[in-house]
């Protein structure tokens, strides 16, 4: 039976053995998603216009056309950086209390697996 590819974990941190944290290709390709939605075009030196930004949303008036605005943003930001790893079937944006919640709906194509995965602004502390 061959051996399931590791990745670098996201974000970098380390292991119990002091080495660098590894992770499979699921969770892999869950942190790839993140890093589209929560990277803001200008934030990366060599590729400016990566991401769609949705920390910047936190600012904005909580609302239905939000919502709306920010499931294309998505949906778009998606289908330009990660076309190659994921088919995007499904994009839901929900305007709940102070946060925006994004569901997003794929299938994996190297492997044809279906998945939704579940992303809200990160909170500090």
């Amino acid at each position: 039976m061959a051996e399931e590819a590791r990745y670098l974990d996201f974000p970098f941190a380390l292991d119990s053995s002091g080495r660098t944290a590894e992770t499979a290709a699921d969770d892999h390709v869950r942190d790839l998603i993140w890093q589209v939605l929560f990277t803001s075009p200008g934030e990366r030196v060599n590729r400016p216009d990566f991401g769609c930004g949705l920390r910047q949303l936190v600012f904005a008036p909580n609302s239905d056309a939000l919502a709306a605005a920010t499931q294309t943003l998505v949906h778009g930001s998606l289908l330009r950086w990660l076309n190659e790893v994921i088919l995007v079937d499904e994009v839901k944006v929900e305007a709940r209390d102070e946060t925006l919640e994004v569901t997003v709906g794929y299938t994996r194509r190297a492997t044809g697996e279906r998945r939704e995965d579940v992303f809200r602004q990160p909170t500090a502390g």
